[in-house]
């Protein structure tokens, strides 16, 4: 098949690397939650070859990713999973660190609030969980076009949203987990770094 591609995930990659790599130093196990197209997975993994690479999403993403996966080849980046955070089973095993980008504001509320509980069950202790993409602070948008993009999104879908990082950051405490950092990426995004308790 033709792989599926996201001019996006080739326009972030760089900036989130250089968030991830220092992070996930000591780590040796990671899942993605929404691996999408599978270009992050393949790209992050290829320069982190200490780290085993779980790749997951909904079963209709599976041929992509793979077909990603397949083409680079890589020992440290596991097949898709199936994760609907909100219908499917989570993984039995428990993850040094979970990362997801761009998928708090396509997801409903109630999505959001099932995989905090899912990470905070699947993360190790001292585990680490980094999410990437736009966030409100305090009720209000960050910037202009991140306004525009969340109207965007209602029209598309009423229940997707920019999320507000205090209500995140409820939803992190109560499944076990703290915010560590707050970081400034490009283009109006951030890398929010939540740590499970011991």
């Amino acid at each position: 098949m033709e792989k599926p591609f996201a001019e996006s995930s080739v326009e972030n990659r760089a900036p989130i690397f250089q968030v991830l790599q220092p992070r996930l130093t000591d780590c040796s196990r990671l899942l993605e939650i929404g691996s999408g197209t599978g270009q992050h997975a393949v790209y992050f993994a290829a320069d982190l070859p200490h780290l085993s690479w779980q790749t997951s999403d909904r079963v209709e993403n599976h041929p992509g990713i793979q077909a990603w996966v397949t083409e680079a080849g890589l020992a440290n980046v596991e097949p898709p999973v199936c994760l609907d955070v909100l219908t499917d089973r989570w993984p039995t095993q428990r993850f040094d660190a979970v990362f997801s980008a761009n998928t708090a504001h396509i997801m409903s509320m109630d999505a959001v609030e099932a995989m905090f509980g899912g990470v905070g069950e699947v993360l190790a202790p001292d585990g680490i969980f980094l999410l990437y993409g736009p966030f409100n602070y305090d009720g209000c948008f960050s910037s202009p076009s991140n306004e525009r993009f969340d109207a965007w999104l209602k029209q598309r879908d009423p229940v997707m949203g920019i999320r507000d990082v205090a209500w995140l950051n409820g939803l992190a405490g109560a499944a076990g987990m703290v915010l560590l950092e707050d970081i400034e990426m490009p283009v109006n995004n951030r890398t929010l770094v939540w740590q499970k308790g011991t």
